[in-house]
């Protein structure tokens, strides 16, 4: 499976039932590159019970805002259309997954 491009539009639908990861991440940004193949690897592996989404930030700005992103790559996970986790900076597949198996 491959992640959900999310926009203003169509985040609150997609997040407000079962638990998503969200990436906000930019194009521009290195650490978020870099990071894509792991974030797609982890899609794979935790799907349909985790679903994994990505939020261009550069394109979004309004939803970078109302979620206050400060830098990329933000991981957040969303349970029932609510934040319940966050964490920066760009991480492998392994430790991707470890940390949202602990917020389910």
């Amino acid at each position: 499976m491959t992640p959900t491009l999310l926009t203003d539009v169509t985040f609150k639908d997609k997040v407000k039932s079962g638990i998503v990861l969200v990436d906000f991440w930019a194009p521009w940004c290195g650490p978020c590159r870099s990071m894509a193949p792991a974030f797609a690897q982890a899609a794979s592996e935790l799907e349909p019970g985790v679903r994994l989404a990505k939020v261009n930030t550069e394109s979004e700005q309004q939803l970078a805002a109302r979620f206050n992103i400060r830098s990329i790559p933000t991981l957040a996970i969303f349970k029932g259309g609510r934040e319940i986790a966050r964490q920066s900076g760009a991480v492998d597949s392994a430790t991707l997954k470890r940390w949202v198996q602990t917020h389910r």
